[in-house]
């Protein structure tokens, strides 16, 4: 029986392939913030095809010819790289928490880079985490599209906010769950009484 549960216990490192892939879809997140960051900076200096580029790229929509930056495209830019930036978040909890907790120790207990999650993460920790992180990715997706309200059809306004608040419901139903199941008792701290 020993070798079979070695084959098994082992097996975990098959997920090692699946973070290694989304290490790769990190850096293409990073590709991406940096050429749409170029085509803001670029079209804040009047380039117009950095302009078009935005306005297609936002989603907005005018009666009139959008010839320089206006608040609401520069607004709907901005909301897409913070959307950027905490995809790529969920990408790190999922990457170092996920390994971490279902691979392989990493070893980081004294390293002054640590993250203060990982000194506690386990699976329930990580489900309410990547929960929290998906609620807020919801809320910038959903702000993006009231600011460009009029070109968006009352049904995909409907759906975005019913799809946003069912996020937060599970949300709290995972928190709940959590917060239900028995956790083992933490270690006094040190130089505790």
């Amino acid at each position: 029986m020993r070798p079979l549960s070695n084959l098994i216990f082992a097996s975990r490192w098959l997920q090692l392939p699946l973070y290694l892939g989304l290490i790769l879809a990190q850096g293409v997140y990073v590709y991406l913030f940096w050429v749409e960051l170029v085509h803001l900076i670029e079209a804040a200096f009047g380039n117009q095809a950095a302009i078009q580029t935005l306005v297609a790229s936002s989603g907005y929509k005018s009666e009139a010819a959008v010839n320089s930056l206006n608040e609401t495209v520069v607004m709907l830019v901005v909301l897409a790289l913070i959307d950027v930036v905490m995809i790529s978040n969920l990408l790190i909890m999922v990457i170092v928490g996920g390994y971490e907790t279902f691979v392989s120790r990493l070893r980081l207990e004294n390293h002054p880079d640590q993250p203060e999650w990982l000194s506690h993460v386990n699976a329930s920790v990580l489900k309410v985490k990547l929960a929290t992180a998906i609620i807020g990715i919801s809320s910038i997706h959903l702000l993006k599209t009231f600011i460009n309200a009029a070109n968006y059809d009352e049904k995909v306004l409907m759906w975005q906010t019913l799809i946003h608040i069912t996020f937060l419901f599970s949300a709290l139903a995972i928190a709940g769950a959590d917060r239900l199941m028995p956790h083992p008792a933490r270690p006094p701290a040190a130089g505790g009484h």
